[in-house]
């Protein structure tokens, strides 16, 4: 357990049970348990405690009489631990006492609760009232670890021993005997480990003792188990460092020869038959088509290149590590292996990328052409299709349109010539180095197929530029034929508010001669306005003439505008000539009603003159009749000056006036008709 007598030296607890002991177990478990202690342990003696309290008399006194043979030398004491009921203390005593001298050693007869007078309670169990903490199968299962880690390392050690001895014989023997034996019967790492576990264990449990409040387990220095531990883990580190350096070496010289045959696997196939693809591939098609179909072939020959420059990089990682381990004889071989297998791949990874840029340099040419040849027909499918705009507008937005498509179309071709001339650059520079091969006459099919396609891109695009300025010219003439019929219109609309003003108005007949000459006079104004108004109506329908003929459509202006214009200008000289005719005689009548009504003694005998009276009242007539008429045009529709109640206004500013001069004529009468009766 551990514990310890008043001696130092180890106490022996033999628990005996009712079943039936048997002695030849017992003295081969106390053998070993002897044989676990150190010499030095052992000269100071043990005190063995036979818990009897659950057997019998004659077993007790069995198992006595055998301590004598198993360990005579080494017990001083033996405390046999007694029921409180059973065996004759009498007899019991008095035997072992009678059998002292010849057992070699004392022998008493106690209780459990008076063990404590010979051993201190620190050093006993619970079992017999003591505070020492002791878990048997705790300690049995320790024991069993470091018996299965004793025979391991031990068998281990002999095996590493016969291998590393193996290696420094000569070179063949050498290879013979690591072949034979060049694994251990158990893995190193595990028992190095299981090792370094138990002594960690045993360390720990020395440390913290029994005080920690862990199970105490008696395999300290006195019994031996950290320095066996401590030397086997040093031996087996030591020959295992060994066995490594021993692999290492083995493995280094396989890895080698490994390498060595794997490198000319590589060079071999690129020289061969990688080198062989790649003299096969030449062209660059003509289509995208074509060159997509190329682009899938080279990317089947990559796909197998990558295979096997897979294997180069692994290659080249294996031969970097042996050349940092450093060992002189091997450095100028791996070094040799090492240029020649990166020589021959970066040298068909060159070609690879090379065949690589000009197939989608090629891509890239065919797919520009193919769009600027789909603008190209846009472009001439838009000029064959006969202009039929609705108004000027659309024909500007067409216009537009076409200017961009051709603008488009030079960019397209302008980004033709860039691609072509970059993927002639790159055919140029393919040396015969790069399929090992002359690829002069390939070469020239490939320049005259990219010349070919950029004249033929050239004359398609200059045929759609004379096209397009013959189209330009059309289309301007088109929006100057539709800007003459807009501008025709608009001339025909201001000659229809001119009209419509002149009727809504131009009422007023002015309040005196003055008024109404000035009256006059701002009319003659504004019929001149209407007279260039029609004129440039006139003018701009003879130039829709002109572009018609050259545009050789109908005008829609002939057969609309230009009647519509003429009804409007008839309608307002009608107008016109009627507001100058009321206009005029409003003047002669104001002037002439202006004339009576003045007070002029110098010329009484004019006021004689009843004549004049009667012209202006028939003046007067005429005019108020006239503003009750309305104008009359041809096509039988009649038009107002003014609203009625603008005409009354009107009306009655004159009759005002003829009052004014009807009173006159009475008083001049009045003279007349007194003289006779005076």
């Amino acid at each position: 357990t551990g514990g310890k007598d008043r001696r130092s030296g180890l106490i022996l607890t033999i628990p005996l049970c009712l079943e039936q002991t048997s002695m030849d177990e017992l003295s081969v478990t106390l053998d070993y348990l002897l044989s676990i202690p150190s010499e030095k342990c052992k000269a100071r003696g043990f005190t063995v405690i036979v818990d009897g309290r659950k057997s019998q008399w004659n077993v007790v006194k069995t198992v006595v009489l055998m301590l004598q043979n198993v360990v005579p030398a080494e017990v001083s004491l033996v405390c046999v631990v007694k029921p409180d009921e059973f065996w004759d203390k009498k007899v019991t005593h008095f035997c072992f006492w009678k059998e002292k001298d010849r057992l070699g050693f004392e022998v008493i007869l106690v209780s459990a609760n008076k063990l404590t007078r010979y051993i201190e309670p620190c050093q006993l169990t619970e079992d017999f009232g003591g505070t020492l903490t002791y878990d048997h199968m705790d300690w049995l299962n320790k024991r069993l670890v470091f018996e299965k880690f004793t025979k391991e390392s031990t068998s281990l050690l002999d095996e590493l021993a016969l291998i590393n001895n193996g290696s420094d014989k000569g070179s063949q023997e050498k290879e013979r005997s690591i072949d034979l034996n060049f694994l251990p019967s158990v893995d190193p790492e595990t028992v190095l480990q299981t090792g370094h576990e138990l002594l960690s264990e045993l360390q720990q449990r020395r440390f913290n003792g029994s005080d920690g409040g862990v199970s105490w387990s008696p395999m300290d220095d006195e019994l031996l188990a950290q320095p066996q531990v401590m030397k086997l883990l040093d031996s087996l580190r030591e020959q295992y460092t060994r066995y490594q350096e021993v692999c290492r070496q083995r493995s280094k010289r396989t890895q080698l020869e490994e390498i060595q045959q794997k490198v000319m696997q590589v060079v071999n196939w690129l020289e061969g038959p990688g080198s062989e693809q790649l003299r096969t591939q030449w062209g660059i098609g003509d289509s995208i088509r074509a060159s997509q179909a190329l682009q899938q072939k080279h990317e089947e020959i990559e796909s197998q290149h990558s295979e096997w420059f897979a294997v180069y990089v692994e290659l080249n990682q294996q031969i970097a590590a042996l050349l940092n381990a450093g060992d002189e004889e091997d450095l100028v071989e791996l070094k040799a292996l090492q240029q020649q297998l990166s020589d021959v791949c970066y040298r068909q990874a060159s070609q690879l990328e090379f065949r690589q840029n000009l197939l989608q340099a090629a891509l890239e040419f065919h797919s520009v052409a193919q769009d600027l040849s789909q603008q190209l027909d846009g472009l001439l499918g838009m000029l064959c299709v006969d202009v039929a705009p609705a108004d000027g507008a659309s024909i500007q937005q067409t216009l537009k349109l076409l200017e961009e498509k051709l603008k488009s179309v030079d960019l397209g071709l302008q980004g033709l010539r860039e691609k072509g001339q970059s993927l002639l650059d790159q055919i140029s520079n393919q040396a015969s180095w790069a399929y090992g091969k002359d690829v002069t006459i390939e070469n020239k099919e490939n320049v005259d197929h990219i010349q070919g396609v950029m004249e033929d891109m050239q004359l398609r695009k200059q045929r759609c530029e004379d096209m397009v300025d013959v189209r330009r010219l059309k289309m301007l003439q088109m929006v100057q034929l539709f800007k003459c019929e807009e501008d025709a219109a608009q001339a025909v609309e201001w000659l229809s508010e001119l009209l419509e003003a002149l009727l809504k108005t131009h009422i007023r007949l002015g309040d005196d001669a003055q008024e109404t000459k000035v009256l006059l006079e701002k009319h003659r104004k504004f019929v001149d306005v209407a007279q260039s108004t029609y004129d440039y109506g006139r003018q701009l329908l003879q130039a829709t003439v002109v572009l018609c003929q050259s545009l050789r459509c109908t005008s829609r202006s002939s057969g609309d505008t230009l009647p519509r214009l003429n009804r409007v200008w008839k309608q307002f000289t009608i107008t016109s000539e009627e507001r100058v005719h009321r206009l005029e005689t409003a003047v002669t009548f104001h002037s002439s009603a202006e004339k009576i009504l003045q007070d002029c003694p110098e010329q009484p005998e004019a006021f004689h003159e009843m004549e004049q009276f009667d012209e202006i009242e028939a003046v007067g007539k005429s005019l108020l009749d006239r503003l009750t008429v309305p104008v009359v045009y041809p096509d039988g529709s009649e038009q107002y000056f003014g609203s009625p109640s603008d005409m009354a206004s009107a009306a009655e500013h004159i009759r005002e006036k003829m009052k004014l001069v009807t009173l006159k004529k009475q008083q001049l009468r009045q003279p007349e008709a007194t003289t006779p009766e005076s």
